[in-house]
C-alpha cells in the first residue's frame, strides 16, 4: 500500500514547510489527487489521518480535491474526461492516445494558523 508511504511524506513535507516560515501549527492542508495518478484517494486520507497525531498536521484540515483525467484520440482529435484509464473516447469509442490530465499529486497549499 503505497498510499501509507505518500502520506508519510505528505507530513514531513508539512514539518518542513512548517520549520522554514517559522510556523508551528497549520490549520488546513489541500491535497490534489488525480483520478489517474494511481493513489487510492480513501486508503490514503486514511493513512494520514492515522499518521498525523503528534505531527504538525495533528489538528488540520485534510482536504482532497479529486481532478478528473482528461485524454485527447488521436483518431478523432476529441478532448474528453476520464474518470479510468480504460476510459474511451466518447466520439468514435477508440482508446485515448494522450493521457493529458488527472495523473497529478500534490500538495497545493497550507495553511497556518
Amino acid at each position: 500500500m503505497h498510499e501509507l508511504s505518500l502520506a508519510m511524506e505528505v507530513i514531513e513535507l508539512a514539518q518542513r514547510e512548517a520549520e522554514k516560515n517559522g510556523v508551528s501549527t497549520i490549520g488546513e492542508i489541500r491535497i490534489e489527487v488525480g483520478y489517474l495518478s494511481g493513489v487510492e484517494a480513501d486508503a490514503f486520507k486514511f493513512a494520514l489521518e492515522l499518521l498525523v497525531k503528534d505531527t504538525i498536521l495533528e489538528h488540520a484540515v485534510i482536504d482532497l480535491i479529486r481532478t478528473p483525467g482528461e485524454g485527447r484520440c488521436s483518431v478523432c482529435n476529441m478532448k474528453f474526461e476520464m474518470m479510468n484509464i480504460l476510459d474511451q473516447c466518447p466520439g468514435c469509442r477508440n482508446f485515448p492516445t494522450e493521457i493529458t490530465g488527472g495523473k497529478e499529486f500534490r500538495v497545493l497549499d497550507l495553511v497556518a494558523e
